[in-house]
């Protein structure tokens, strides 16, 4: 009984040790915040003027004909599945905060620049239901449910990364065309754009919009607004910050340019730029290092790419992993594993020397008298 109540003392006490030594630790959280730092809330309602009769059975079939697999680009994050519902000539709902909710819990569809396709149309008495890149349910198989000694005889297809858009109408659907439908969606998807590259470019703010259109970088931009301003570059190196050392931060360089048109090093660090130099003929070499986007390329900043072991910092500086031994404890045994000596091969037999001793004949085999070959 003594012995027992002994051990639960020390067993209470190793607890309370563990609980009152502070640990030093990495915590990473990654919440709703975060995740959508960089999503485009803001809305701009259209004007397009809308007919007062009705749609009839031939604008249907008209609709149908001229947009399904119609094909435009994505002005914002649209979220995967249903729920986003767009008013004509009107505001989008959700908006603002609840739209940030909803592309954190159904997670996204698609992004700015990326390709979209109308692949069906539903009508309703005041709204036209469109769903894009095969819309928000995947498409059931019902021969996935009959098996034939435990193997079905079909599979069912890939899940849904569709979106569902509702096109509401007050007083319901006039009678309208499909360049006017394509007129109403503007603010989520643009159909005249011919490439990826004008879409994104849309998305952005003014002052970087104006940088990619005349082709010109600025510091705090990331790799994406890059591409669209100059294109993929014609190199790329990654190196340490300090040479030798594998434990310094990482950093990438992109070269634009060849002589002798002016030469442009594109560092980034953490997805942004912070240095540009630019080495032109004649000219000394212009560097830029501060952040010419403000708080504008902040949000991207804030995520944080979780790796094993020690990871540096923004600043260079190395953020140690969590650990649970003292300050200035030394494990007995080494943490990395030594050399290892592997066997000597075997050493080969010698054959041995080939003889010289003359080779004797076999004795011929006489033969009875009266017999010949």
């Amino acid at each position: 009984m003594v012995r027992h109540r002994h051990t639960s003392l020390i067993t209470l006490s190793a607890l309370l040790a563990l609980v009152l030594i502070p640990l030093r630790a990495q915590v990473f959280v990654v919440g709703e915040k975060t995740a959508t730092a960089d999503v485009i809330t803001e809305f701009h309602a259209t004007h397009v003027p809308l007919s007062d009769y009705l749609l009839d059975d031939r604008g249907r079939l008209d609709l149908i004909r001229n947009l399904e697999a119609e094909q435009g680009f994505a002005h914002r994050e649209l979220p995967l599945g249903a729920g986003l519902t767009l008013v004509a000539n009107g505001n989008m709902s959700p908006s603002n905060e609840a739209y940030k909710q909803m592309l954190y819990e159904k997670g996204a569809s698609a992004g700015p620049g990326d390709r979209m396709e109308i692949s069906a149309l539903h009508f309703k008495p005041d709204s036209i239901v469109i769903d894009f890149n095969g819309g928000p349910y995947a498409k059931h198989r019902f021969l996935s449910h009959i098996s034939i000694n435990d193997n079905p005889l079909a599979i069912e297809g890939p899940a849904a990364t569709g979106c569902r858009v509702t096109l509401y109408f007050e007083g319901g659907v006039p009678q309208i065309s499909a360049a006017e439908v394509k007129s109403l969606l503007e603010p989520l998807v643009d159909f005249k754009a011919r490439n990826s590259v004008e879409a994104y470019t849309d998305t952005l703010p003014l002052k970087v919009r104006e940088a990619v259109e005349q082709h010109e970088i600025l510091v705090g931009m990331d790799r994406r607004m890059v591409l669209a301003a100059l294109g993929a570059p014609l190199a790329k190196h990654r190196e340490h910050v300090a040479p030798g050392d594998d434990n310094s931060a990482v950093y990438e360089e992109w070269i634009y340019g060849q002589t002798p048109q002016p030469i442009q090093f594109v560092r980034f660090r953490s997805g942004r730029v912070v240095r540009l130099e630019i080495a032109a003929i004649g000219k000394p070499i212009e560097i830029r290092d501060t952040n010419e986007l403000g708080t504008e390329a902040a949000p991207a900043l804030l995520a944080r790419n979780i790796t094993n072991g020690d990871t540096p910092d923004i600043d260079g500086s190395m953020r140690k992993a969590p650990t649970l031994r003292k300050p200035g404890e030394v494990l007995d045994t080494p943490s990395r594993i030594g050399k290892v000596n592997m066997p000597d091969d075997p050493p080969k037999p010698i054959p041995p020397p080939p003889s010289t001793t003359p080779a004797v004949p076999p004795p011929q085999q006489l033969m009875p008298s009266g017999e010949s070959n």
